[in-house]
């Protein structure tokens, strides 16, 4: 595309300019009539912005901008509304949030409406009882939290036998590192009293110590459920991959992330924006483990091909904290049920297999991005890396610590020394913070989850993000959490981790473009960049904090076109389709609930 002469960027034109000078440029669009923030510090706020192909012609006083207009030009008054940049996702998983989209919506409030086991029977049934879904073949459940259950436990298989006892039932826990199966889908898998917990994972058992319960962790979950994905068809991906985007763009969104991707999901996300652009960005991170196959070119890029592009690499080196599978280096306040005190979590994988993907990921020069929950993650982590760096020097590799949730101090400043980049997930100070505080973490872990402060301390930037699947793509969610760190009942978890609303804004705007390496065309609203931008209810920079929740997302705008105005698409509330004419029919998880249990066989 061609970019705006600079002087655009200083508004020199004039009525006085000579006839000898070029005509002014028309803008395709001009913004007004509102709050406008820029995130760009030499100029933060403006009263108007103009685009033109796909990026920002100009921003600054509305006299000046207006002398773009042309006979064509849309102007339009915002209304008192707020213009901000997209909203950039620090780190989720798009394709996979197609699926929580399409399934039954078991989250506790205020996301949905299960807050015991009964609650989540009555929706799995009424899920089931669809039309659509009736003659399926398996009832899908998603976003099931024990924390949040009024019986602070996992539903058994005998209880979801009580939901259908002769068709498999599947519901997956809201971490998304754990599930639980009824006894007919336990039978469909193949798992039995003398199946082994496999390494990094386990079943839980029955009070004999060998039937297995129901309850799947780490990688017998997903040992279980990868390959079955990876049998789906192309349509059946397309469907989810579509319900994914129309959500993310509910929520503001002009970038996304599918940050552990499948070698099947890789191909389905490239030849759909082969076909055609996407309505937005799709940055993949495919499973170092078991999609190598697809990190390499035309898949792996810098650049994005109609909206998609593999940026890099996923490890992933230990489980979910509010799951109680994160690997500590200190023991859970109280152990899950089956466990013994001092119990710690455990890792993903051998310190030596994990620096081995480490060092392929430094050798290779793909960017990395690891899970790592607990603090004895994150020292794996840290010393792959520093192992890796005595064979490559330190390159500009950009690696990235996903969540680092149970972060020490002085890993906080390993990071800095090591040039590692934290995205951070400040959201669990509200979903789960009383739970951290009262069964998983206690005391000082519970309250410097996340930390932020300390990360501002060091002079360094992180990403705020949410995890979707794990919690709904809500960005107020995410920038609520990040400035608020108020939990469910009103605890505040780590008073001096609080960022700032500016802080808060840039980790999902201008420091998420910084992550990508994208800042020179994403994360602000500056002359030459994308015009991917978010018309918000309210100025999140003028209300008081505590209503940072309460902003509606009214408009989202890609490239300047518009992917999602408020209630065109998709309810934010719970994420269901509203309207069937514009959301894929749920009808559609027939066949992905066709590849999930019953290829196993």
């Amino acid at each position: 595309m061609k970019l705006i002469s600079s002087a655009i960027v200083c508004f020199s034109l004039s009525p006085f300019v000579q006839a000898s000078s070029p005509p002014k440029p028309n803008a395709e669009a001009i913004y007004m009539g509102g709050n406008i923030i820029t995130v760009n510090d030499s100029a933060p706020t403006a009263e108007a912005l103009a685009i033109k192909n796909g990026r920002i012609l100009a921003v600054g006083k509305a006299s000046e901008l207006l002398k773009l207009k042309g006979n064509d030009t849309q102007v339009i008054n915002l209304k008192g509304k707020t213009l901000i940049p997209g909203f950039i996702d620090g780190h989720g998983h798009v394709f996979n949030t197609g699926i929580q989209a399409l399934s039954a919506n078991l989250l506790a409030p205020p996301d949905g409406h299960v807050g015991n086991i009964a609650d989540l029977q009555k929706a799995l049934k009424a899920w089931a009882g669809k039309a659509e879904n009736s003659k399926l073949g398996i009832i899908l459940g998603f976003g099931y939290d024990d924390s949040q259950l009024a019986e602070q436990r996992h539903p058994t298989r005998q209880e979801l036998d009580a939901v259908a006892k002769d068709i498999p039932v599947l519901i997956i826990h809201q971490s998304g590192h754990l599930a639980t199966l009824n006894t007919k889908a336990l039978e469909l898998v193949g798992f039995t009293a003398e199946t082994q917990d496999p390494e990094g994972g386990k079943l839980r058992r029955e009070a004999d110590g060998k039937t297995p319960n129901g309850v799947l962790e780490e990688t017998a979950f997903f040992g279980m459920l990868l390959p079955l994905f990876a049998k789906l068809n192309e349509k059946e991906n397309e469907t989810i991959f579509a319900a994914g985007m129309k959500l993310y763009s509910s929520f503001g969104y002009t970038t996304a992330q599918e940050g552990r991707a499948s070698s099947a999901a890789v191909k389905t996300m490239y030849n759909v924006a082969q076909q055609q652009k996407l309505p937005i960005d799709v940055a993949a991170y495919p499973d170092i483990q078991s999609a190598q196959d697809v990190i390499v070119p035309p898949y792996y890029s810098t650049n994005y091909s109609n909206g998609f592009r593999v940026a890099g690499a996923k490890l992933n080196l230990d489980g979910s904290p509010q799951g109680k599978t994160a690997w500590l280096t200190k023991p859970y306040l109280v152990p899950p049920v089956g466990q013994e005190p001092g119990y710690k979590g455990y890792p993903s994988m051998t310190d030596e297999k994990a620096a081995e993907y480490i060092e392929l990921a430094q050798r290779k020069g793909w960017q990395l991005l690891t899970h790592v929950n607990g603090d004895a993650a994150i020292d794996q982590l840290l010393k792959g890396i520093e192992a890796s760096e005595k064979k490559h020097g330190k390159p500009d590799r950009g690696f990235v610590a996903i969540h680092a949730q149970t972060a020490r101090k002085d890993q906080v400043e390993s990071f800095k020394r090591l040039g590692i980049f934290p995205s951070f997930f400040p959201m669990h100070t509200f979903y789960w913070g009383d739970w951290h505080m009262d069964s998983v973490l206690g005391g000082e872990r519970a309250q410097n989850i996340s930390p932020t402060g300390w990360a501002r301390e060091l002079g360094m930037i992180y990403t705020s993000h949410h995890d979707s699947p794990v919690a709904l793509p809500n960005s107020m969610r995410v920038y609520s959490a990040t400035v608020n760190r108020i939990s469910r009942t009103g605890r505040v978890l780590g008073p001096a981790q609080k960022a700032s609303p500016l802080e808060g804004l840039k980790s999902q705007t201008l420091w998420a473009a910084t992550q990508y390496k994208e800042e020179k065309n994403k994360g602000s609203l500056e002359v030459g960049k994308l015009a991917d931008l978010v018309i918000l209810s309210d100025n999140p920079l003028q209300v008081a904090p505590e209503a940072l929740a309460d902003i509606q997302i009214l408009e989202t705008i890609k490239e300047g076109q518009t992917v999602y105005k408020r209630d065109d698409q998709v309810n934010a509330n719970t994420g269901s389709c509203v309207e069937s004419a514009k959301c894929q029919s749920i009808a559609t998880t027939a066949m992905i609930a066709t590849g999930l249990l019953h290829h196993a066989h």
